[in-house]
């Protein structure tokens, strides 16, 4: 009965140890998994920063094309104003001679 007992618990502590074993593999695996989780959400959250710097950088390209077109557009509505005064002034004066 006591050499039952010692080969039950000689097989006991076999697969208690082989569960150790594999539990410990577990936790290996599951750390570097753990490393590389936290890598890519790093370099996410790098890309995501640089993402967010290059949208400032061209709303304000943006806003300053937008604002040289306004300021164009403006200068060439003068520019026209101008140019129908001049041909009126040229069309009066041919009409005089």
């Amino acid at each position: 009965d006591a050499n039952r007992q010692i080969s039950e618990y000689k097989f006991k502590l076999s697969k208690a140890e082989q569960d150790i074993t594999t539990l410990e593999q577990n936790i290996g695996r599951l750390e570097g998994q753990v490393a590389r989780y936290k890598n890519a959400a790093e370099n996410a959250e790098k890309v995501e920063d640089e993402l967010k710097a290059e949208k400032r950088k061209l709303q304000r390209e943006l806003r300053t094309a937008l604002d040289k077109i306004e300021e164009m557009e403006m200068t060439n509505s003068h520019l026209m104003k101008r140019l129908e005064k001049l041909k009126a002034n040229r069309t009066a004066l041919l009409s005089q001679q």
